[in-house]
């Protein structure tokens, strides 16, 4: 083989390699799945509240920094009817912390729509009880219980 032979063939092989890391890659960070601690607290403003968000690793519970991390929220209850335009969050001072305000239609159970983006992509759903003077978790539903049979 001449030497343009032998170029051409460790070409060849030099981005063989490139894309099969590109595409291990891509695929290690499709498997990252993401886990989110969420506090949020009343804010100056009626409906509106401060929240931090905590993003991990749900594997390997590392900190999950250089992600653009969006929020939106739904009334579970009301499906279609109550819907808050998602915001940017802001990186915070600790890797993997962000921060956001989010401006609420009403008081009561909403679930939190975390979306990811960039080094990781993924969906996270939070759902909170948003009250005017504090936020918790949501009640625990009742069990349903099966119908009764009466003969």
């Amino acid at each position: 083989m001449d030497a343009h032979g032998d170029v051409a063939e460790m070409t060849k092989i030099a981005i063989g390699t490139l894309l099969a890391t590109c595409c291990a890659l891509g695929a290690w960070a499709a498997d990252v799945r993401a886990k989110a601690d969420v506090t949020c607290k009343p804010a100056a403003t009626k409906l509106e509240y401060d929240c931090i968000i905590k993003l991990t690793n749900a594997r390997t519970g590392e900190p999950l920094k250089d992600v653009t991390l969006t929020m939106g929220a739904d009334m579970p209850s009301m499906p279609a009817a109550h819907n808050v335009r998602p915001v940017k969050a802001e990186a915070g001072a600790e890797a993997g912390t962000y921060q956001a305000r989010i401006q609420l239609e009403m008081l009561g159970d909403w679930a939190l729509r975390l979306d990811l983006s960039g080094a990781v992509r993924d969906r996270v759903i939070a759902t909170l009880r948003f009250e005017a003077d504090r936020v918790a978790a949501p009640p625990p539903a009742a069990p349903k219980t099966p119908p009764r049979h009466r003969h």
